[in-house]
C-alpha cells in the first residue's frame, strides 16, 4: 500500500483470547508495515492481556462509561455491552485525530455511531452473536428480537465485511438474509516469532507444570459452550496411560459464568475419579483466590526446594486458569496432544497454535478445524463424544516417535504455509485497499438515525426483561 494510513482497532475487551489475538496480530502486522495504529477498548486489564498491549508496543486506549455497568443484578448483560459501545464509538468519533480506517470486531452496534468519524468501516465479524445467544422461552426470544434486528441492520452499514473461515461465510449469508453481499473470507494468521521463543526455563511459575508424565493439553475459555468437559470425560477413559490433562483457559473475575464453569469441571473431574489440582493465576488478589475452587494452590513466585521434582504425580486433570504466555509456551514444548473440543467452533486459533508447535490436535469434525487440521496427517478431527475423543487422543499417545514427529511436522508445515503473519498482512492490506477505492457505504445522518433505533431497542429490551 503505497500511502501511509491512520487505523483504529475498536475493540470491546481486550482480554486474553482467539478474538483479542486477531485484533493485537492484525494491529501488529500493519504498524510493521508502517501504518499508525490505535487500539480503542471498553476494558483492558494488565493482569489479563496479552504482552503486547501491556508493554507499550501497541498503543490503548481505553474508553469506560461508569455510567453504564457491566451488568444489572447479573442480567442485562447485551443491553449494557451495546450502551457501553456506544460510549466507545463517540471517543473514537470525537478523537482529534482523523482515521483513514476503523477496524471494528465482535460488536456491530456503535458502527451507524462510527459513520460521524469519516473513516471506511471494515468489521470483522467471527461469528453471529445472535446464534450463541440464549432463547430458551418465549420471552427471553422477545427480548432478543431487537437485539437480533439490531445486529444485522448495523453489521450492513460496513463498508467492508470480513469473516474467519469459510464455515463462518455460510453461517453468515443464511443469518443475516438481508444482507446481500457475502463477507470476504480473511482467515487468522499467528505472529509465528513469538512462538519461536523458548521458554524461560528458569520461571518459577513453571514449577506447577513439570512432570515426568505424557501431557495432554486443553486450551479454552471458561465458558460452556467451549465443552471442556467432554475432553475430561475422554480422559477418564485413559486411566491406564500415565498421563496428565492440563486444562488451561481464560478466567476473568468478572466473568460469572468463568468461575462457575471452572468449579463445575473441577467437581465433574473429582466425580468420575480423577485426581484434580487447580493453579491460582500469578498475582491473583485474596478476593480472586476466593472465587477459585476449594484447594487451588498458588503460582510460585520465586525458585523453590524441589522444584526439579514431579509436581503433577499425583494429579490427574490440572487447571491452569489465566495461565502466562511462558506457561503456555512451557505446555506446548512438553505437550503429546493438544484437544480441542468447540463443536461447530467459527475458526480456532489453538489448533494453529498446537500444530506450529509440532503438537498433534484432536478436534470435532465440524466448524473450522476441519479448514485448518488435516485429519489422520495433522492430528484426528471426530465426532463429538468422549468414546471418539478418547480413541484419537490413544492414537497420538501410542504413535511411535516417528509417527508422533510426522504429525508434528505436518502441521507445522501447514501453519507455516498457510497462517503466517506476512501471508495475512498481505490479504488484510489488499482488502483495505480494495476498500478504500470504493465510497463510504452511507452518510453520518442514518448514524443518528440508527443510534436512536439502539437507544429505543435497549429500552424496549430493559421492559421485557422485567418479565423475564
Amino acid at each position: 500500500m503505497a500511502r501511509r494510513l491512520s487505523i483504529a482497532f475498536v475493540h470491546p475487551n481486550l482480554g486474553i483470547g482467539g478474538a483479542e489475538r486477531l485484533v493485537v496480530d492484525s494491529a501488529l502486522c500493519l504498524q510493521q508495515r508502517g501504518h499508525r495504529v490505535v487500539l480503542y477498548t471498553m476494558h483492558h486489564d494488565p493482569a489479563h492481556c496479552f504482552e503486547e498491549t501491556r508493554d507499550g508496543t501497541l498503543e490503548v486506549r481505553v474508553c469506560r462509561s461508569w455510567l453504564v455497568p457491566r451488568s444489572i443484578g447479573g442480567r442485562l448483560h447485551i443491553l449494557c455491552t451495546i450502551l457501553q459501545s456506544l460510549a466507545l464509538a463517540r471517543s473514537v468519533a470525537t478523537a482529534r485525530e482523523q482515521f483513514d480506517v476503523l477496524f471494528v470486531d465482535q460488536l456491530s452496534a456503535p458502527i451507524p455511531l462510527l459513520k460521524h468519524a469519516h473513516a471506511h468501516i471494515l468489521f470483522y465479524c467471527h461469528f453471529p452473536d445472535y446464534l450463541l445467544a440464549r432463547r430458551d422461552g418465549p420471552l427471553r426470544r422477545l427480548y432478543r428480537a431487537p437485539f437480533d434486528l439490531l445486529e444485522e441492520l448495523t453489521t450492513a452499514e460496513a463498508d467492508e465485511i470480513a469473516v474467519n473461515s469459510r464455515f463462518t461465510q455460510e453461517t453468515f449469508r443464511h443469518a443475516f438474509p438481508r444482507i446481500g453481499r457475502a463477507p470476504r473470507v480473511l482467515m487468522p494468521a499467528l505472529n509465528l516469532h513469538a512462538y519461536d521463543r523458548p521458554p524461560d526455563a528458569d520461571d518459577p511459575a513453571l514449577a506447577v507444570l513439570r512432570t515426568g508424565k505424557r501431557v495432554v493439553v486443553s486450551i479454552n475459555r471458561f465458558e460452556r459452550k467451549k465443552d471442556v468437559g467432554m475432553a475430561i470425560d475422554a480422559f477418564a477413559a485413559l486411566r491406564d496411560c500415565r498421563a496428565c490433562l492440563v486444562v488451561a483457559g481464560g478466567w476473568d473475575t468478572q466473568v460469572a459464568e468463568n468461575i462457575e464453569y471452572l468449579s463445575e469441571l473441577e467437581a465433574r473431574a473429582r466425580s468420575l475419579g480423577l485426581r484434580t489440582r487447580t493453579v491460582a493465576p500469578r498475582g491473583a488478589t485474596p478476593a480472586a483466590l476466593a472465587l477459585l475452587p476449594a484447594g487451588a494452590v498458588r503460582t510460585p513466585s520465586f525458585p523453590a526446594a524441589g522444584d526439579d521434582g514431579d509436581q503433577l504425580e499425583s494429579t490427574d486433570v490440572l487447571f491452569l486458569p489465566s495461565f502466562t504466555e511462558n506457561q503456555r509456551a512451557f505446555l506446548f514444548s512438553v505437550a503429546r496432544c493438544t484437544v480441542y473440543t468447540p463443536t461447530n467452533e467459527h475458526l480456532g486459533i489453538v489448533p494453529l497454535e498446537s500444530m506450529y508447535m509440532r503438537v498433534p490436535v484432536v478436534a470435532v469434525n465440524a466448524g473450522g478445524p476441519r479448514e485448518t487440521v488435516p485429519h489422520a496427517k495433522a492430528g484426528y478431527l471426530c465426532e463429538p463424544t468422549a468414546e471418539d475423543f478418547a480413541g484419537a487422543i490413544r492414537r497420538v499417545l501410542d504413535a511411535s516417535g516417528a509417527q508422533w514427529a510426522a504429525m508434528g511436522a505436518a502441521g507445522r508445515e501447514r501453519v507455516q504455509r498457510d497462517f503466517s503473519l506476512d501471508a495475512y498482512a498481505d490479504r488484510l492490506e489488499r482488502l483495505i485497499h480494495e476498500m478504500l477505492q470504493r465510497p463510504m457505504s452511507s452518510s453520518p445522518v442514518f448514524g443518528i438515525l440508527m443510534t436512536l433505533f439502539i437507544v429505543f431497542a435497549a429500552a424496549a429490551a430493559f421492559a421485557l426483561a422485567s418479565w423475564l
